[in-house]
């Protein structure tokens, strides 16, 4: 749980990031993840924090292989949610240990939540992009 709660505060923070155009305010991002609507929130900070930086600084890298996979479908036509979901997952599909289906399980779940329309496009959208980034990350690995 204490992820799922990190990765939320750390896609409130891509989305703001986005909307300033690309512009970080490091107070921001600590009061962001000290609480929610006033009340302390336990969540994982160093993930949290890891996550956001790491994300920032391969951000061309990360928002190139997002764009390779979204078949003729620029990366800037995507909302702010869904391109922040999608660098956050491309990133730790890239850059982290933890398994491809926990994070794609994780982003789907987050799209839904923050992304969703009723008919669940953005959600089968986001999921078949990072399944695909998984399939190329795990050809070129092997």
């Amino acid at each position: 749980m204490r992820r799922n709660i990190s990765r939320v505060k750390v896609l409130s923070e891509l989305y703001q990031y986005d909307l300033l155009n690309h512009q970080v305010n490091e107070d921001c991002f600590k009061d962001l993840l000290k609480e929610v609507d006033g009340n302390e929130i336990d969540y994982d900070e160093l993930f949290a924090t890891s996550l956001f930086k790491g994300i920032i600084e391969n951000l061309s890298y990360v928002d190139r292989t997002i764009a390779l996979h979204l078949e003729k479908y620029p990366l800037d036509r995507l909302s702010y949610i869904d391109r922040s979901l999608l660098r956050m997952g491309t990133y730790e599909m890239l850059f982290t240990k933890t398994p491809h289906n926990i994070i794609i399980n994780e982003i789907v779940n987050l799209s839904k939540e923050y992304s969703q329309t009723e008919d669940y496009k953005t959600s089968k959208f986001n999921n078949a992009v990072l399944d695909n980034i998984s399939k190329a990350i795990n050809k070129v690995n092997k």
